[in-house]
């Protein structure tokens, strides 16, 4: 079954850090936009349908932008529209909001519609890196968004941390844990700042206090322990759940599964093949037209994306590519040795999996193992 992913472009202000699609929108253009979204999961389910993909789906997630912006009717509305045409057969109904002490009647509605997780943007619990990070929330929001959010019926929710932030220090991001685990949430994305070309973080990037390297790894590798000591594992470079509260739609990325990705700036992964739609919202509102992007679901992709994964990868993973599947694992089991040793991958032969150090060197470390 596919994924579906909407994207929610509008936002009240960007942060300095952000370098996703985003901009700020009227009422009039948030409905036009809801009904282009709603005509185009039309057009989609007719097309998949004669392409031979059935239009049924398992995961459903807003992103941003701000989602809580387009109003907790327009939320609703699309919802339905994507029960009309993809189903929805158990599915895992993912809206993302930044805190507001506004909430409550929009959690209720899209609860009401079948929403049934919620993605909240705390990032720091400390109002002093909340302003350098340019959000406009409390840590008193957040948790008071919490509280909003188990009232209207949610229990599956995830909170937001940014970590190596300007005047983060290691005290302060464990304290940040501290508080997702007070609040008892499920699930817990951990992201260390990553400074985009485009950003105003990028033009300032040499004035920024931020950690060096190591201060950075150490406070990482903190965090980790701390979010498994609270009882959230890590399941993925930056993802940590409760049992049974992993993230499905997130998974379908990692895993290689196809999904359907509705928006400017928005991804696809449909019948073997990548496409996008241009970052642009006049485009889109007035005649979207994907841009194809090359196959998806190679053997390389698989193994890179693969790789996020704590669970890592096997020779089942690779299974399906047949006997270039089975040469890739075992060039691959060849070349792990020394990284097993050297603690940067788990001690399991027949099982490439990175522990929390080998994380934080992933890329050059798949480089390394990757086969030619």
């Amino acid at each position: 079954m596919l994924g579906l992913y909407l994207h929610i472009p509008f936002c009240d202000g960007k942060c300095p850090y952000c370098d996703f699609y985003s901009l700020a929108g009227e009422e009039s253009v948030k409905e036009e936009y809801t009904r282009r979204l709603e005509k185009e999961l039309a057009l989609w389910a007719e097309k998949l349908a004669k392409e031979g993909v059935p239009p049924v789906a398992d995961t459903l997630y807003f992103g941003g932008g701000t989602p809580n912006l387009l109003g907790g009717n327009r939320i609703a509305r699309l919802i339905l529209a994507a029960k009309e045409h993809f189903s929805l057969q158990n599915a895992e109904i993912t809206v993302e909001v930044n805190p507001s002490s506004e909430l409550s009647g929009f959690f209720r509605e899209i609860f009401a519609a079948g929403a049934n997780r919620l993605s909240i943007g705390l990032q720091s619990a400390h109002d002093k890196e909340l302003k350098a990070l340019g959000r406009r929330h409390t840590a008193q929001q957040a948790a008071e968004t919490v509280e909003a959010a188990r009232k209207a019926g949610f229990s599956n929710l995830s909170l937001d941390l940014m970590l190596a932030t300007p005047g983060q220090t290691l005290e302060s991001a464990l304290s940040s844990v501290q508080f997702c685990a007070e609040l008892g949430v499920p699930h817990v994305s951990a992201y260390l700042l990553k400074v985009e070309p485009g950003t105003p973080y990028w033009n300032r990037r040499d004035s920024l206090p931020l950690p060096d390297e190591d201060e950075t790894a150490d406070r990482y590798l903190a965090v980790c322990a701390a979010l498994e000591q609270a009882g959230l594992m890590q399941y993925e470079i930056s993802n940590f759940a409760a049992p049974g509260f992993e993230s499905r739609h997130n998974l379908k990325y990692w895993r290689c599964e196809e999904y359907l990705g509705l928006g400017p700036g928005a991804h696809s992964f449909v019948n073997g093949k990548r496409f996008y739609y241009p970052r642009s919202l006049h485009d889109f509102l007035e005649s979207p037209q994907p841009i194809e992007d090359g196959d998806g679901g190679t053997l390389e992709e698989t193994v890179l994306l693969g790789l996020r994964l704590s669970e890592g990868i096997t020779p089942q993973t690779l299974a399906p590519f047949g006997k270039a599947g089975e040469q890739a694992f075992a060039a691959m089991e060849k070349k792990s040795r020394p990284y097993r040793a050297a603690g940067l991958l788990k001690p399991e032969p027949g099982h490439i999996a990175m522990t929390p150090k080998g994380f934080l060197v992933s890329n050059e470390l798949i480089a390394e193992l990757l086969p030619e």
